[in-house]
């Protein structure tokens, strides 16, 4: 088959969260699987920096795109590579001073920027390259535009008529609002949805609305957005495409996340030799600036630093904590965001320096470091779509705890592979880590086995791959 990937973001070109994994993983093993998969993605002042510098070995292509927008036609060139570790070819589209900004995302007109990059990506596939797809598949509402076109404006050029579409929500809270002039801007004429006000556009539930399939990256989420409490004010129209609707649970590439391999550790190691983890313990501890003690576990968190991830459960949890309440224990956070979480981890560090480090920033090179120096790891959110931070920690040997939602119910065993609460409040998630402190200072035997189990879970990318694999094949007859 012939897949055409649409994303705003592709690991390792450029990421802000899990969509870059997914789409920087699922198209290589699809294509070990036999089909021609092509990914297009926007080219951001950083991938223009890496095609100048010869990063990622990004080459200029002679293709010119003339994409109709409004009552003109709008010019762009487009750079290629290859995602790393296949031949997968990445198609970027250049126009600098609509995509080729600082940031992905953050702008007023984000909604025009990625509506340009759908159409444009759209017409690379089946005009300048002349290959059309047996499926689109299109990620979040940034490339929601291309479902959204394919169904109305795109019907009526014989080229892009009856291209499937499968539009993947890996964050139903982002949803890409705009007004109603974004339609004139496609030459798109279509009705207004119950979803959306008077005059305004809903991206992600116009692609809900016109895809030929929907899915979500985890089994629990595609239930939870079809409620009331989950559904963002989406839940009628995702009741509505129930039928249509499944969750395939996100993978893990096993060449990035490995703790057998993975060059930024201090020793390498496997379920089978786990002594040897503990030099990466004493080596986190070095690097941010805590005792090296191996008689106390050490607790991280790596995360955007935003409500959704629960933070507001952590001030509490992480104040008892250090003070020792659960057994000694030291603290140590990666992340950057909202700048009242930055702070309250800052305070942590002024008040408990010996026991609490905050790197408030993302370093790509302390991860691994994190995942296999700890012992836990945290991970209260109040949805979660799918999570890749707990498939990381288990396949590191870092124990997770988590809240039973979305991936993260359907991902980790409580007291096998990790502890689970439920409620969504701090006193459940204390409990929570007062069960982890006591297994890991109590049973140390029963904890290594806990460590091994997780370490042998299976999350890679091939079984989720031919989940996939089977949506495009029933949308493609």
């Amino acid at each position: 088959m012939k897949i055409l990937f649409v994303s705003a973001e592709v690991y390792p070109f450029a990421k802000r969260g899990g969509l870059a994994d997914v789409v920087g993983s699922l198209p290589k093993i699809l294509a070990e699987y036999g089909h021609d998969v092509r990914v297009v993605m926007p080219a951001y002042r950083s991938v223009e920096d890496a095609y100048q510098s010869g990063k990622w070995s990004i080459t200029a292509t002679d293709v010119r795109l003339s994409v109709p927008i409004e009552n003109t036609t709008v010019e762009s060139g487009v750079f290629e590579s290859v995602i790393p570790g296949s031949e997968v070819p990445v198609y970027f589209i250049a126009k600098g001073d609509l995509l080729g900004r600082p940031e992905i995302y953050g702008y007023d007109d984000d909604a025009y920027r990625f509506s340009y990059f759908s159409r444009a990506a759209l017409q690379l596939a089946v005009e300048a390259l002349d290959w059309r797809p047996d499926v689109v598949h299109a990620h979040d509402w940034h490339t929601a535009p291309t479902v959204t076109w394919l169904a109305t404006a795109g019907t009526a050029d014989d080229r892009y008529k009856n291209i499937p579409t499968l539009f993947t929500i890996h964050n139903l809270a982002h949803q890409g609002k705009t007004d109603w002039h974004i339609f004139d801007y496609l030459q798109i004429y279509s009705h207004s949805l119950e979803e959306e006000p008077y005059g305004r556009v809903n991206f992600m539930a116009r692609a809900i609305y016109h895809a030929s399939k929907v899915n979500t990256v985890s089994p629990t989420y595609a239930q939870e957005i079809t409620t009331r409490q989950g559904g963002a004010d989406l839940d009628g129209l995702l009741r509505y495409r129930k039928s249509d609707l499944s969750g395939i649970l996100n993978g893990l590439d096993y060449d990035v996340w490995n703790a057998a391999i993975d060059g930024k550790l201090e020793q390498n190691y496997t379920a089978d030799t786990l002594h040897l983890r503990a030099a990466n313990k004493a080596a986190l501890q070095r690097m941010v600036g805590l005792p090296e003690r191996s008689d106390v576990p050490v607790i991280s968190m790596i995360s955007r630093l935003d409500w959704q991830k629960g933070l507001d459960l952590m001030g509490e949890v992480v104040h008892r904590l250090l003070e020792g309440q659960a057994g000694e224990a030291q603290f140590v956070l990666l992340g950057s965001g909202e700048a009242e979480y930055e702070e309250m981890f800052a305070q942590f560090v002024r008040r408990f320096p010996d026991k609490a480090s905050a790197t408030l920033a993302y370093r790509a090179d302390l991860a691994p470091l994190i995942y296999a120096g700890s012992d836990m790891f945290l991970m209260p959110s109040l949805f979660e779509p799918c999570g890749l931070g707990q498939l990381i920690s288990m396949r590191y040997g870092c124990i997770p705890i988590v809240r039973a939602t979305g991936g993260l119910a359907d991902t980790v065993w409580d007291a096998q592979t990790g502890f689970v609460f439920d409620g969504y409040d701090s006193g459940a998630f204390w409990h929570a880590v007062q069960r982890a402190m006591y297994t890991y200072n109590t049973d140390p035997d029963y904890w290594q086995t806990m460590v091994r189990q997780a370490m042998q879970q299976d999350f890679s990318w091939y079984r989720s791959a031919r989940d996939y694999e089977r949506l495009y094949q029933e949308m493609a007859g």
